[in-house]
């Protein structure tokens, strides 16, 4: 039997399974964008630090998809590879060496896109 081929989505392109779920519960699909821009609205921190925070959390739960998607919003809000490469990196000591090489080549499928 033939392992399944990974499918990558490019740099700024949402899922297709995202787009598809938003087609189908479109209801649902709002509110979750709404709650999520109400989260973002709730305080002081500026575009940048929320998406490297979002990032450390889809690290920290080991969400590969997550990892991908946050990697793609903190190009998209002004972040370096380095400083999207460093937020991974502080995660060593809390998440251990595996899981941040893990996570770490998984913010590297979309940098290297």
């Amino acid at each position: 039997m033939m392992p399944a081929m990974k499918k990558t989505v490019k740099k700024g392109q949402v899922p297709k399974r995202f787009l598809k779920f938003k087609d189908t519960y479109p209801g649902i699909a709002k509110a979750y964008e709404q709650l999520g821009a109400a989260a973002r609205g709730a305080g002081p921190l500026d575009t940048k630090t929320r998406t490297l925070i979002g990032l450390a959390i889809a690290v920290g739960t080991r969400h590969e998809g997550a990892v991908h998607s946050h990697t793609r919003k903190a190009l998209e809000a002004g972040c370096t590879a380095a400083q999207i490469r460093h937020a991974v990196l502080l995660s060593v000591t809390t998440m251990g060496f595996p899981n941040m090489m893990a996570a770490l080549s998984w913010v590297d499928d979309v940098i290297k896109q």
